[in-house]
């Protein structure tokens, strides 16, 4: 599923691409896929103009001209494309939002959605995300803060996107093996100690960053010639390593269920808190 680094990835290079261009088409081939009648959405649409691509958590929230809001949750499975129609991608699509010659077709969204929505009704689908973790006003005593009186694994909380948004199952266990901290720590016990709290902080930080500017670890390029999108698969120090030497000792990776979560970690050189 598409985390953080992969939807700031795709807000960065769709920012450079659909920025004040008439939408000149929709094509919605999956009625569920949208939150409104497929008419209804793509009269809205069409002459439009996206004019903010905002990041949100894992969300990708398009800033239309007339004030509404397309905001697009990948889920599982799911993924864009920006091309032609010769570029169009071999994979089915639910919906098509076409820019002259280009399109950005929309893949897999079985589980996901792209919803219209006004200001108002955007910021209400939010309200329950945490803050997020690159925020400039986060910091190392704010991050505290959102550990304390939290019970459970590391590895829930990292993900418990009411606590921080943005974090999923590749990047907590990459998180977790930065920290040195096993997934299964007990969050208590990392929050009762400054230095573990300030070392998961700062492994959470710059996992996160390189992350984001390596183009997350979804390998599916975004658009012909694309490089970037994905390059950071190669980087995962743990995550979908089983049984693969371990980068920083030498050590295997293992595999665990936390909480019906799968979670990669280093037995040799990552301790439990």
């Amino acid at each position: 599923m598409p985390e953080l680094p992969e939807m700031e990835n795709y807000r960065v290079l769709l920012s450079e691409k659909i920025l004040d261009l008439p939408i000149t088409g929709v094509i919605v081939n999956r009625d569920k896929s949208i939150n409104e009648e497929v008419q209804a959405f793509s009269q809205e649409l069409v002459g439009n103009r996206v004019i903010f691509v905002e990041r949100r958590a894992k969300h990708l929230i398009f800033h239309l001209a007339n004030g509404k809001r397309l905001v697009l949750h990948l889920m599982l499975g799911g993924m864009i494309y920006w091309g032609t129609e010769e570029e169009r991608p071999d994979r089915s699509t639910q919906v098509e939002i076409q820019f002259g010659e280009y399109t950005l077709f929309f893949i897999g969204l079985r589980l996901g959605y792209l919803h219209l929505l006004t200001s108002k009704e955007t910021e209400e689908a939010m309200s329950d995300l945490g803050p997020e973790p690159l925020d400039r006003r986060m910091n190392a005593e704010r991050f505290a803060n959102l550990l304390k009186g939290r019970r459970g694994t590391l590895k829930t909380t990292l993900v418990n996107q009411h606590i921080i948004a943005g974090i999923g199952n590749c990047y907590s266990d990459e998180i977790a093996f930065a920290a040195g901290l096993r997934p299964s720590s007990k969050t208590q016990n990392i929050a009762s100690s400054i230095e573990l709290t300030e070392r998961l902080y700062h492994a959470m930080q710059s996992v996160l960053r390189e992350a984001a500017s390596e183009g997350g670890y979804m390998e599916m390029p975004l658009m012909n010639g694309d490089t970037k999108t994905g390059s950071y698969d190669e980087q995962c120090r743990v995550y979908d390593r089983e049984g693969e030497a371990c980068l920083r000792c030498g050590g295997t990776i293992e595999r665990v269920e936390i909480t019906g979560k799968k979670a990669f970690f280093c037995p040799n050189c990552q301790n439990e808190a």
